[in-house]
């Protein structure tokens, strides 16, 4: 295998590793709409039971159509860093190749193996940029769940709610039972957007600890 395969071999599989950053963030997104189901006749609505969508109210909300647009921006920006890193291996590569002939082989072994460094150290670097890209997922929809639970139970007593049931565990239901129109209500007009940036775990100090709480006097 020559040197520009070897290094190409790595790099792809960075790539490959980090595939995710420009698709993981669908996963904020509503589900796609299914093909229209036959008109069903419902029996009445059982009083105290409700249901609710929780992936339906966060991706139809304001708030989480922002944080959907905003990781897919993340991700882009992501990749855009990677792809010209990846490039740049890839063109040393070609370059050290075509110079085989005329390099002497301790000269060339010295920097195929510096060369191959760099593409281990960017697999590295892509593989922790795809752990970050799902640590700001985590984090940004992790807010919005907080900002969304205190009007799950507000909601909840609006409505004399005795048992409350998510969409997913419910095959069929009457559509009276189900809250999440309001829950989505409520949310647009308690946030629609938040500031959020990548997390950045090369940052976090290894082996750091959360200070002791001191004890209460």
């Amino acid at each position: 295998m020559t040197i520009k395969a070897l290094v190409a071999a790595t790099c792809v599989a960075a790539i490959a590793a980090s595939a995710s950053s420009a698709a993981f963030a669908q996963a904020a997104a509503p589900a796609p709409a299914a093909a229209a189901a036959p008109a069903v006749t419902h029996g009445p609505a059982l009083p105290g039971h409700c249901i609710i969508s929780l992936e339906g109210s966060i991706g139809s909300s304001t708030v989480g159509k922002y944080v959907q647009t905003r990781l897919q921006q993340i991700a882009t920006q992501v990749q855009a860093e990677l792809k010209a890193e990846d490039a740049a291996i890839q063109n040393e590569a070609k370059t050290l190749e075509g110079q085989r002939a005329t390099l002497d082989q301790n000269t060339f072994e010295t920097r195929a193996s510096a060369l191959q460094v760099k593409a281990n150290a960017f697999q590295r670097k892509a593989q922790l940029r795809e752990r970050e890209l799902q640590a700001t997922q985590q984090k940004a929809l992790g807010r919005v769940g907080q900002e969304l639970d205190p009007i799950i139970r507000q909601v909840y007593q609006q409505r004399q709610c005795s048992l409350l049931l998510t969409r997913d565990a419910v095959v069929i239901a009457n559509p009276a039972m189900d809250i999440s129109g309001p829950v989505v209500t409520a949310l647009n007009a308690k946030i629609t957007q938040f500031n959020f940036d990548r997390e950045r775990l090369d940052q976090a100090a290894p082996g750091a600890q959360t200070p002791a709480t001191p004890p209460r006097r």
